[in-house]
């Protein structure tokens, strides 16, 4: 079962839908929920080998390399072979993605049971409908994550589209069929790029290989030899004849490399979202049911970050290098931008959006300076809004269920109206906000202190840093405002009605301030053991290649 340990991941939750499907709608809820929860007791399961100090029983090393601290249950087999290529069904994991696997299958799990109100989140078109679209959902993200060929990458990439398409579109609000087009076109773009980015790839590697007979030498692992090209992430990262090829060769008369990079980039930034490129995300939140913000925010915009850092950057190294001032300056105006567009804002989930577009700015920032703590940094942060964000918006959720509106400046004192929903909204909005002792501060500030450790590098690193530094202020000054409004001040009449928060709604709350808390205080054990051998791995690898480039092109 080991061995299969990742195939059984991936669809367990299509499983669950084929049972929603067939079985009285009745039982839909229930076996959705049920779903999620196997998936995320079978996510749990992957951390055991991480914990083991480097138990190789389920491990993999990649050319002898521990590429990723190793790999662990990894699934290999040709899937669909021509005379001049060969896709495999090729799964696993390292210290880059089973987090962001566990963060997935647990947000799935509380998105799904805040499904559970029907009547609330609008989910009364079709329940078996909506319940087989989020659990098919839940598969495309799951498979994303731990697939390392290129070609499946991709499916399962597209395989989340139509789903949340159609869960924003036939579930959202009033401008619900304008917020889910934007959305599908905006990504549909991206994945244009990532497709010409794949192919190009593809040729380009097995021209590498049949310039240098060391190359094809290399090229056998596992009985597969690469004779025309390959979709193996591992074997493009790590294949020293593609890296120097990549390098070297030239695409419709510029490096191959640089424009390649833009070319995954802009296909990873519209998930990011990174500013200019970030304006389907307020409408798709503000018109989305909760669950589906929850999902949105806590799973599909790391997906952004983890292209970066699983393809662009260990694929085209020196195209990192190439444009790292032009992606430093989009990750600081995101941070500053969405900033200052959440404080204009009096929809309470608008807000919120907003605040996504400028966390998810420190992400693109860290990984932009190409330091070891920037990435570990950004990796941080994106768990930290994994957890903060699908919280926030639950809360926005939770009292839009009694109020029916959004507007900030309609509550008040609510607070001293429901103390235990008061509580848990303290404990998000802080932890959004980056108070030491909660998740949010720990990836900020090591994006921070990563720029300033790229500042011998890069000039203009530390102008980045301080103008970065400046949008914790303004978070500040929003996550502040937004809670005088919303939470202090006397109570208002109209909501002395409102109920406290349910037994069901606590239930998704607790595990999420929980969570806000412990990788506050325990940053190290509960992600930074995990991580590092990983990204350690990357940035090393990525420098070396760099410098061998700079070597070369001093040479000439």
């Amino acid at each position: 079962m080991e061995n299969s340990l990742l195939t059984f991941l991936v669809f367990a939750p299509l499983v669950g839908a084929a049972l929603v499907a067939v079985m009285p709608k009745e039982l839909a809820r229930v076996i959705g929920v049920a779903a999620t929860v196997v998936t995320f007791a079978l996510s749990l399961y992957l951390i055991g080998p991480f914990l083991s100090a480097g138990d190789a029983s389920q491990a993999v090393e990649v050319f002898g390399s521990a590429y990723g601290d190793k790999l662990h249950f990894v699934e290999r087999v040709p899937w669909i072979t021509s005379g001049s290529f060969t896709i495999e069904y090729f799964l696993g994991i390292d210290g880059l993605n089973m987090p962001l696997l566990v963060l997935t299958t647990f947000v799935a799990m509380l998105a799904c049971l805040a499904s559970w109100n029907f009547n609330t989140w609008k989910v009364t078109k079709s329940i078996k409908g909506y319940f087989v679209l989020f659990l098919l959902l839940e598969t495309g993200m799951i498979g994303t994550f731990v697939s390392l060929d290129f070609f499946l990458f991709y499916i399962f990439w597209e395989v989340m589209l139509l789903p949340m398409y159609f869960l924003i579109g036939v579930w959202g609000g009033a401008r619900k069929e304008y917020a889910a087009i934007k959305f599908f076109l905006f990504t549909l773009a991206g994945s244009v790029l990532m497709l010409v980015a794949m192919v190009a790839m593809f040729f380009y590697s097995g021209e590498a290989v049949s310039a240098s007979a060391e190359g094809v030498a290399s090229a056998y692992r596992d009985g597969v030899t690469l004779t025309q090209g390959t979709f193996d992430l591992i074997e493009l990262a790590t294949n020293e004849t593609i890296q120097a090829y990549f390098g070297s060769a030239m695409f419709l008369g510029a490096r191959f490399a640089p424009v390649m990079f833009i070319f995954l980039f802009v296909g990873f930034a519209v998930k990011l979202p990174a500013v200019p490129v970030h304006t389907w995300l307020p409408d798709a939140h503000v018109e989305a049911p909760t669950p589906i913000s929850m999902i949105l925010a806590g799973v599909l915009l790391k997906m952004g970050g983890y292209g970066f850092l699983r393809m662009c950057y260990p694929i085209f190294p020196t195209g990192g290098e190439y444009w790292a001032l032009l992606l430093a300056i989009l990750g600081v105006v995101s941070i500053l931008y969405g900033a200052l567009c959440a404080m204009a804002q009096t929809d309470f989930k608008k807000l919120v959006a907003y605040s996504s577009v400028s966390h998810m700015g420190y992400v693109l920032l860290g990984i932009a300076v190409m330091t070891h703590t920037g990435f570990q940094g950004a990796m941080f942060q994106m768990i930290a809004h994994g957890i903060s964000s699908p919280m926030c918006f639950f809360l926005v959720g939770v009292i839009y269920d009694r109020a029916h509106h959004r507007e900030i400046n309609r509550f008040g004192g609510l607070w001293l109206t429901m103390p235990r929903y008061g509580t848990m909204a303290t404990i998000g909005f802080f932890a959004s906000l980056g108070l030491p002792g909660l998740c949010g501060f720990i990836g900020e500030i090591w994006v921070l202190l990563g720029v300033f450790e790229a500042r011998h590098t890069y000039t203009w690193a530390v102008p980045c840093a301080i103008l970065a530094a400046s949008g914790v202020i303004l978070t500040a000054g929003y996550v502040l405002w937004l809670i005088q409004r919303v939470y202090l001040g006397p109570e208002r009449p109209e909501h002395a009605a409102f109920p406290e928060v349910t037994a069901r709604e606590m239930a998704i709350l607790v595990p999420f301030a929980a969570l806000c808390v412990l990788f506050g205080i325990l940053p190290k054990h509960l992600l930074f053991d995990f991580t590092n051998g990983t990204l350690d791995q990357i940035v090393n690898s990525l420098h070396a290649v760099t410098q061998q480039a700079t070597a070369l092109a001093s040479g000439f």
